[in-house]
């Protein structure tokens, strides 16, 4: 029922969980951004965390479901998230996908096959894998690498928390 929605141009928030880090986990500073489509839904969540302090983020995870426009990039484009981590430390560089592994990697008790991005920019380290609602999650951090371990700190986070109003 569509035409329930607000019709404002700013959604009003994800039909899906978020899967990321618990903000009351997080050290640093923490921001969120939404995706609008043009009827005001949400087409997708990422969250910046923030450990430098203001002088730009350390990771940005988005999770942007199945038909977002986000999702929709060339074989060698970087994810929208690399996207968004390059503008916020405001480096202007040319940044290409050169290749990618997959691997296995346990999330509690979830096998997830993560695909982990090789970017001609090697101080970006990039990860993605779909959940089983067909939300892509991906993962991208400035200068450090992503281990296994923070696959155990991702915890599904409610849609409430992204409502506005």
């Amino acid at each position: 029922m569509s035409f329930l929605r607000r019709r404002s141009a700013t959604p009003a928030g994800p039909d899906f969980d978020v899967l990321a880090m618990d903000p009351g986990d997080w050290p640093g500073n923490l921001g969120a951004g939404l995706l609008p489509a043009p009827d005001g839904s949400c087409q997708g969540v990422f969250l910046r965390y923030d450990l430098f302090g203001g002088r730009g983020p350390a990771m940005i995870i988005g999770n942007l479901p199945e038909g977002s426009p986000a999702r929709e990039v060339d074989e060698d484009e970087i994810p929208f998230e690399v996207a968004q981590l390059l503008l916020a430390l405001e480096n202007e560089e040319e940044v290409t996908v050169v290749g990618s592994e997959d691997v296995p990697v346990m999330q509690g008790d979830n096998l997830l096959i993560v695909r982990r991005l090789k970017l001609s920019e090697s101080r970006i380290s990039c990860v993605q894998f779909d959940r089983s609602d067909s939300v892509l999650v991906t993962i991208a951090a400035w200068d450090r690498p992503i281990t296994d371990d923070l696959y155990a700190l991702l915890k599904p986070l409610p849609a409430e928390l992204f409502q506005q109003g």
